[in-house]
């Protein structure tokens, strides 16, 4: 047992995997990971306990938790993640984008879910600690890159519902990933979902929460079945104002050349508040687009892509960075953006936004964090 990082007033002790993959056996792995499927050889986990605070920070092999039964987390969903990626930047420093805005996410999510907050320093020690055992796990590929899991769920023993669990565990781990979509760049095909609701006003959507994604697979199943690659979410009032693609947030392009002008859905507490989006707002002017957050109904989205008027769409987030939609499709048709291709706006700001995350832009933002 070797002492780590001490951040917060704890010290993560660091218990070293003897059961390491040996270079060849992680060259393998990394060869195709796919995404999600493949994890690295530790993991981190802090405890919580009502009236002790955060506690047993440690770094330990990745294997399998054990959970009484009647663990609250099993029975009232009381569970809330995060995502983000580590790379492997040119000069060999490894990198992280804008993992603050991540924490603070993470503890927005806690505090809706009645969960305690995580100190951001924890919360970034967590990531260091991790990656300074498993840095070596960065694929080298293009659009490829460490994803990390953070995630928090309630510990209580017992079924009782009348208040929220007095204990919780934190855990982060780490799975080298490709594309997000097996077509990498390609454009998406999305299905307008009529029958079911993300979210509701008052409700969990801006979290990040478990709960949230385990509601979407019934309407994600659905969207397969029609042929496509995702869901979109329409508002739970009206079923008909756009909110969001899956778990990403969405934009659409007006117009071309200096004259595009883009539009995202504005955060109404139902929508997932973005770390991509946000950073989007902020780049896109940046390289002369007009930008505003404001609301779409799935009709003005097919009369302007039919008149030309909507010449791109594209989806946003960790995972799928940004990915474009190419062709909609509802119970009373489909249409298709512009030549159903992935277009110049939006291979430009992809353009942009990679080339920071991997570090062969500078980054006048303050947003990459570099980790060793």
């Amino acid at each position: 047992m070797n002492n780590g990082t001490t951040t917060s007033g704890l010290t993560f002790d660091v218990q070293l995997s003897a059961q390491r993959r040996t270079p060849q056996e992680r060259a393998q792995l990394l060869d195709n990971p796919g995404f999600g499927n493949v994890f690295t050889d530790h993991m981190v986990t802090i405890a919580y306990e009502e009236g002790k605070g955060w506690y047993d920070a440690r770094l330990e092999p990745y294997g399998p938790l054990t959970l009484d039964p009647a663990t609250a987390a099993l029975h009232y969903a009381q569970e809330i993640f995060e995502g983000l990626k580590a790379y492997r930047h040119p000069g060999g420093e490894v990198a992280c984008f804008r993992p603050e805005a991540n924490a603070a996410r993470f503890n927005r999510s806690a505090r809706r879910m009645a969960m305690p907050e995580l100190p951001e320093e924890l919360f970034l020690g967590a990531i260091e600690t991790l990656l300074a055992a498993d840095a070596q796990w960065i694929p080298t590929q293009p659009n490829s890159s460490l994803y990390l899991r953070p995630f928090m769920f309630a510990t209580d023993v017992g079924l009782g519902v009348n208040n929220p669990s007095r204990s919780y565990r934190f855990v982060l781990i780490a799975s080298p990933s490709g594309p997000y979509f097996s077509g990498g760049i390609t454009p998406v095909t999305v299905w307008l979902s009529e029958d079911y609701t993300r979210a509701a006003p008052g409700g969990t959507g801006e979290a990040k929460f478990a709960g949230n994604y385990a509601a979407s697979f019934l309407a994600q199943a659905q969207a397969v079945d029609q042929g496509c690659d995702q869901v979109v979410w329409l508002d739970a009032v009206e079923h008909r104002w756009v909110e969001e693609m899956g778990g990403m947030n969405l934009f659409f392009v007006f117009g071309s050349g200096d004259d595009a002008r883009l539009l995202t859905p504005a955060l109404t507490g139902t929508l997932l508040p973005g770390i991509t989006r946000d950073s989007l707002l902020t780049l896109a002017p940046e390289l002369g687009f007009a930008i505003e957050e404001g609301r779409l109904s799935t009709d003005e989205w097919r009369r302007a892509a039919e008149a030309g008027e909507l010449t791109e769409v594209f989806a946003c987030g960790t995972a799928a960075v940004i990915t474009p939609v190419g062709r909609v499709k509802s119970r009373t048709g489909e249409f298709t953006m512009g030549d159903g291709g992935p277009g110049p706006v939006t291979m430009g700001l992809r353009e942009e936004l990679v080339a920071l995350q991997y570090g062969t832009r500078p980054d006048t933002h303050g947003w990459v964090r570099t980790f060793g």
